[in-house]
């Protein structure tokens, strides 16, 4: 009798392909990844432009203060514009002189206080630290005439060319990038030129400087 020899079990194939073993996306990942870098870029690009533009950011914003030497005279761009219009003046026949500068703060409220508390007319509305003098950003002029004397005369024609002297010292200052009180809306300040280089007063009080 043959022996009996268990056959081994077959086990049957699937009839389609076994899916494939399952695999931790990493679209999901590196997206993740990208826009880290890209907040990572974009922080250092803001962080790159406040270090740039700290003075600018901080003029916009008025409870910043900035310390700052302080001011004891003129601008060495306005010192040396005042100095050309000195020049410039005498070349059309105009000799002018200049009357005030820098101007402190304890000497703005004096002058201040000039037809106020103390004898004379009003010459300024500025206290001390409200006015571009005080920052040696301004400066004063008046006329001097072949006989020596200091005038104030908006009408003078000094040089005879039937045109006041006072306006064509005013142009070339004009010219040479100075302002003009004479142009203010309110009160006038006929003698005054200043170049305040687009700071305003706020600014130059709480220390930003051109």
């Amino acid at each position: 009798m043959p022996e009996y020899r268990p056959q081994p079990t077959q086990h049957l194939q699937p009839s389609g392909p076994w899916p494939p073993p399952h695999r931790r996306s990493t679209r999901g990942k590196s997206r993740r990844i990208r826009n880290w870098l890209v907040l990572l870029f974009l922080l250092m690009f803001v962080a790159s432009m406040l270090a740039v533009r700290t003075d600018e950011l901080g003029r916009i914003l008025p409870f910043i203060q900035k310390d700052a030497p302080p001011v004891t005279g003129l601008h060495p761009i306005v010192l040396a514009k005042s100095n050309e219009l000195v020049e410039e003046s005498a070349k059309i026949g105009i000799e002018i002189l200049i009357t005030d500068d820098f101007r402190s703060h304890v000497d703005q409220d004096a002058l201040f206080e000039q037809g106020r508390t103390a004898k004379g007319p009003i010459v300024t509305h500025a206290r001390g630290g409200e006015s571009f003098h005080n920052y040696g950003l301004a400066i004063d002029f008046a006329l001097k005439t072949k006989k020596g004397q200091v005038i104030w005369d908006m009408e003078y024609d000094g040089n005879r060319n039937g045109e006041p002297d006072w306006l064509e010292v005013v142009n070339i200052a004009k010219g040479l990038g100075f302002s003009w009180g004479g142009d203010w809306k309110g009160f006038k300040d006929y003698p005054h030129l200043q170049m305040d280089f687009g700071y305003s007063i706020s600014e130059l009080q709480r220390g930003y400087r051109p």
